[in-house]
């Protein structure tokens, strides 16, 4: 299935604004439908196209970009290898999986340069080392990032394209739902945090309604990353630490503490691993802030993270692989919210997601509360206007807040909103917005 995603739009404002005078790059993690919508746009911007798949292009194609003084002579080649005529400025040449010919990246410069022809590169793990590798990065590149399809994109393909629109509505104007609604709107929101964004997952959902299907569809993308996670690191440690995510978020620490999963190593020791793997986009790393204020960036802990999973279908299956398969009465459990194990995590998991895939860095904040000697966590933190929005999530219904109150008492001059993040009805408690987690798309 081709579903609607959100990035065809800015494909298409590319198109239009830069005119052939740069190539753009589409990175994201695997399996996420970078190859299905770039092609797409292909078939309906352009009167003809070439998709050059380096994942199984034959050797002659890989050897033509070994030489471009003579582009004329590329393009002859690529005609006749793919059986496609190509249109002055009116064809568009896909680098699919770009990150396998790093020479077909560099040589982007000249190919912007000559004009005739628009340039879309897809690929992932773009910037490790063995693939940036004595080559030069093209500055006509223009990089955007993908993401698993969010809630929308999800409704999207099961053809409901209202609710959004009418949770916007009841967000803009702060309309609680009632328990009622808002209880079918939780079970809505908690089938995407199962099925997950991953389009093969979704298709198969959508032809099948087989959450056994969909799931073994999710451990092959999971094989996928571990295999990958191999080639970033041959050791395995990038494997061990990106399976011990769902475990170490249970845990409930300040941080992922890496050396319970990785003898002798501490986190100041795998910074560059940790670094690589947020490269593969199958990992997001939030950062504890030091100093929680405007300009987050400039007070990252780089040694105090948390890692999530890019994907909360991808996740939920992570959290029962110790079995061949989960089974259907779990998901079940899931759905209705019955299981009986706290999944703060798993909530912990799909706020990452949503507000990394709106734009926003992930940072977290803990302290010590010194008159109870309590500590305090923030989930996350968002830097809006001149000022910060910090969040509690708790997967229960419960109002209390504790950890923001603490917050709110220590740095009260520098907060602009303050959300709870939970499964209840829309509400608020003197200063704090209550949020059901669906509704955070709109943070």
């Amino acid at each position: 299935m081709v579903f609607k995603r959100k990035i065809y739009d800015r494909l298409l404002e590319w198109k239009k604004i830069s005119d052939g005078t740069s190539a753009l790059l589409v990175e994201g993690a695997r399996r996420i439908g970078k190859s299905t919508i770039v092609e797409e746009f292909a078939k309906n911007e352009y009167e003809s196209y070439i998709l050059i798949d380096f994942t199984k292009a034959s050797k002659e194609v890989y050897t033509l970009f070994n030489d471009i003084s003579d582009l004329s002579y590329l393009f002859m080649r690529l005609q006749l290898i793919y059986h496609k005529d190509l249109i002055e400025r009116k064809s568009l040449i896909i680098f699919d999986e770009v990150q396998f010919c790093p020479k077909a990246r560099q040589a982007i410069k000249h190919l912007v340069a000559d004009h005739r022809y628009d340039y879309i590169e897809t690929g992932s793990l773009i910037s490790i080392r063995k693939n940036v590798k004595d080559i030069l990065i093209p500055s006509e590149e223009q990089p955007i990032q993908m993401y698993p399809m969010d809630y929308e994109e999800f409704k999207w393909a099961l053809g409901d394209t209202r609710t959004i629109k009418f949770l916007r509505e009841a967000f803009d104007k702060y309309q609680p739902f009632g328990d009622e609604l808002n209880r079918t709107l939780m079970r809505d929101f908690r089938l995407y945090m199962l099925v997950g964004g991953m389009p093969k997952a979704v298709s198969t959902y959508i032809e099948t309604n087989n959450m056994h299907l969909v799931d073994d569809e999710k451990r092959n993308i999971l094989r996928l990353y571990e295999s990958d996670f191999m080639k970033i690191d041959p050791t395995g440690k990038a494997a061990l630490l990106f399976k011990a995510i769902p475990s170490q978020l249970e845990k409930n620490a300040s941080r992922y503490h890496v050396s319970s999963v990785l003898q002798n190593q501490r986190n100041s020791t795998v910074l560059e691993l940790i670094s690589e793997m947020e490269d593969s986009k199958a990992v997001l790393v939030a950062y504890k802030s030091d100093d929680p204020n405007t300009g987050l960036t400039r007070t990252k802990d780089l040694e105090n993270f948390k890692l999530f999973v890019c994907d909360t279908g991808l996740f939920t299956t992570m959290l029962f692989m110790d079995k061949d398969f989960t089974e259907n009465i779990i998901y079940e459990k899931l759905l209705s919210d019955k299981l009986s194990v706290n999944l703060g995590y798993l909530y912990e998991n799909v706020v990452a997601q949503i507000l990394k895939a709106n734009g926003n860095s992930l940072f977290y904040y803990t302290f010590l509360d010194e008159k109870t000697r309590h500590n305090f966590e923030i989930d996350f933190l968002l830097a809006r206007k001149n000022k910060i929005c910090p969040i509690e999530i708790k997967s229960s219904g419960y109002k209390t807040h504790a950890s923001l109150d603490a917050f709110s008492e220590k740095y009260s001059s520098r907060i602009l909103n303050k959300y709870l993040v939970y499964t209840k009805d829309l509400g608020k408690d003197k200063d704090v917005f209550s949020l059901p987690v669906y509704l955070t798309i709109f943070l």
